[in-house]
């Protein structure tokens, strides 16, 4: 009698809870991207240093064993997420520089577009970023900093090349141009955040385009 229940009990006995994340089976690629996702908003609101592995994993939704299954560590979330929050940040500013009919105009925008009310969340995530890269962090995450601050320089110079090439004005040290429009703007940012002295949006960014005024001198029609 007593081997005839075994199947019975065997049929009853609970079944082990498995997490949703598992049962619904995604390629590591989505899953990995839905925690990256997921990180960004957090460093907006409580900074880079404020977000542990089970933030992240309670924002995603998925278990702190999904979250550390798919990265090595949190700091290769919270820089990924960085990665992504800065490529989509300045995609928009291309975006909104290749509507324009000319050069001069691209850095106007460029200009506009770098200090709204709105943007003061991106560089409050972007002075967190650069701050992280000075705490001893591994080579990848250096790596990283240095791929984004050079994709920044080089859409600054493309769009300064444009306005020479279309013969707007002329320019004997883009590079130089482009350091010190870089240099400029990371300052006022901070300036802006801190308040210290107080700074208006309209106010940055009249002195961001001073500069291009100056240094990026009108070619006089021939």
């Amino acid at each position: 009698m007593t081997a005839a229940k075994q199947p019975e009990q065997a049929a009853k006995s609970p079944r082990r809870a498995v997490a949703a994340a598992d049962r619904t089976r995604q390629p590591t690629e989505v899953r990995r991207r839905l925690i990256v996702e997921a990180a960004v908003p957090l460093i907006a609101e409580r900074g880079y240093k404020s977000v542990g592995v089970r933030d992240v994993a309670a924002a995603a939704g998925v278990s702190v064993g999904t979250v550390t299954y798919h990265f090595g560590s949190v700091q290769e979330i919270l820089s990924e997420a960085m990665v992504l929050h800065i490529e989509r940040y300045y995609a928009a500013l291309s975006e909104a520089a290749e509507q324009a009919t000319s050069g001069a105009e691209a850095l106007r925008l460029l200009v506009d577009a770098l200090f709204t009310e709105d943007t003061d969340r991106h560089w409050r995530m972007w002075f967190d970023y650069w701050n992280a890269g000075e705490q001893g962090t591994d080579e990848a995450f250096a790596r990283g900093q240095a791929q984004r601050y050079e994709a920044w320089h080089r859409q600054i110079r493309e769009l300064a090349e444009r306005g020479v090439a279309d013969g707007e004005f002329d320019s004997d040290d883009l590079d130089g141009f482009t350091v010190r429009f870089a240099a400029l703007a990371d300052g006022l940012a901070l300036q802006r955040l801190r308040q210290a002295p107080p700074l208006s949006t309209q106010e940055a960014r009249r002195h961001l385009n001073r500069l291009i005024e100056r240094e990026l001198v009108p070619r006089s029609p021939e």
